[in-house]
């Protein structure tokens, strides 16, 4: 019958079924952090948990489910809808006229449209129910702001090696199954690697390989034995450690020294290593105003593009979306004079006094604020010739300051010649 009659996979046997079994997640679940708060005072509110696959957001939402005695329905935003959403929120209004919470756990969430989103405001709003949402995508960008503004959010960290190691222990010591076999494990260092930071991953990998030598007397899953279960000999990103933050280093470095054929290099490694493709989307929103800027305009409207593309497509075929953009990004002039700008800018006003705007510079919507001079003798540009008239816009006290300098790369070569045309008085 084999060592597995039982069809629960591991990672479910040995889900944590008390606050002091889970491991990980101490900003949040420590003492006196705000979820464990939320437990011991009994006061859960709703929220989203956002972070990587396998670092605890289910377990999180079934021990604050369990702890507070509130009938718990756990849905996934990828196979549910609003018929579902209201069947529950029909219970949950019948639980509240006996005082119970009802709390509503959505798994990818990010996943769900507008109308879906809408469907739960009032609920939530009026606390009718409890709403726990785990993403994995950043809820800034995939929630929408009607029901964010209703939650709180919090960031879930990928799991560390020591966490790993204690995961690995309660289940080998506690899981009945496992404990009638004499399990060694000799390479636990390439079964956290493998991991990737994910706990599930771990467990069905251990899982895995038990299975796979379970007619032996004793089973010693070496490195082989993981290669052989995960099928992965040549692994080339890990997501958790090191090398994620390396490569992605690579890849950026790449693209600003317009190299696209290593920037290609870079990504191809990432996305074959299971990277979100919508990270390096983002990431290229932000590379392209900070190292292209006005020396090519397009490329900011492209990487924008390139995301929202890759978010209604998906992998594969966000790949192809990628490699346009990383292509015309990489091959594109290169400035950072918007955000070497940006950054002298915030330079003077964390450095200095935050001086008064000039009179001529404010409005004056009231009779006694033009009385106090509000607005006098402010100079409207579109009156004079070229629609433009040297004027000062600092505070007195930084009159004259340059801030921008333009290259003279690409398009911002033309921003350079204009400005050089009208501001007499700088050094463009």
């Amino acid at each position: 019958m084999g060592v597995y009659s039982n069809l629960i996979p591991l990672a479910e046997r040995v889900r944590p079924k008390e606050l002091e079994d889970f491991h990980g997640q101490e900003h949040l679940l420590g003492t006196g952090k705000p979820i464990r708060l939320m437990i011991e005072k009994d006061a859960v509110t709703s929220f989203s948990l956002w972070g990587p696959p396998g670092t605890g957001k289910t377990t999180i939402a079934r021990l604050i489910a369990e702890k507070t005695r509130s009938e718990f329905f756990q849905i996934n935003a990828v196979s549910s809808g609003v018929k579902e959403i209201r069947e529950i929120i029909a219970i949950a209004k019948e639980n509240r006229a006996y005082n119970k919470r009802t709390i509503l756990f959505i798994d990818e969430i990010h996943r769900f449209n507008k109308s879906q989103q809408d469907a739960l405001l009032n609920s939530v709003e009026s606390g009718i129910l409890t709403l726990i949402g785990a993403t994995t995508e950043n809820p800034s960008f995939e929630i929408i702001p009607a029901l964010r503004s209703r939650m709180r959010t919090y960031k879930l960290n990928e799991l560390d090696v020591n966490c790993l190691e204690k995961i690995l222990h309660d289940a080998l010591s506690r899981d009945e199954e496992l404990k009638k076999l004499e399990i060694e494990i000799a390479d636990k260092e390439f079964l956290y690697y493998v991991s990737g930071g994910d706990a599930r991953i771990l467990l069905n990998t251990l899982e895995a390989c038990v299975i796979q030598e379970q007619d032996k007397e004793q089973i010693i899953i070496s490195k082989e034995i993981i290669e052989n279960v995960i099928q992965a000999k040549n692994l080339i990103y890990d997501k958790a450690g090191e090398e994620h933050y390396n490569i992605i280093s690579a890849f950026i470095k790449s693209v600003r020294g317009s190299d696209p054929d290593a920037a290609l290099y870079w990504m191809a490694r990432m996305l074959d290593g299971g990277e979100d493709p919508l990270f390096i989307a983002r990431r290229l929103i932000i590379l392209a105003s900070e190292d292209i800027g006005n020396a090519s305009p397009n490329g900011l409207v492209l990487a924008e593009a390139a995301f929202s593309a890759i978010h209604q497509i998906g992998m594969p075929e966000a790949r192809i979306i990628l490699a346009q953009c990383v292509t015309y990004l990489a091959s594109s002039p290169k400035s950072n004079a918007s955000y070497a700008a940006m950054e002298g800018a915030f330079s003077d006003v964390r450095n200095k006094p935050l001086y008064p705007v000039p009179l001529h510079l404010r409005n004056a919507p009231t009779g006694l604020m033009k009385a106090f001079g509000y607005g006098k003798d402010y100079k409207y540009a579109h009156n004079f010739d070229g629609h433009f008239v040297e004027e000062n816009y600092f505070p007195k006290e930084l009159e004259g300051t340059q801030y921008y300098k333009p290259t003279e790369l690409g398009q911002e070569k033309n921003l350079k010649e204009r400005l050089k045309a009208l501001w007499k008085k700088k050094k463009y």
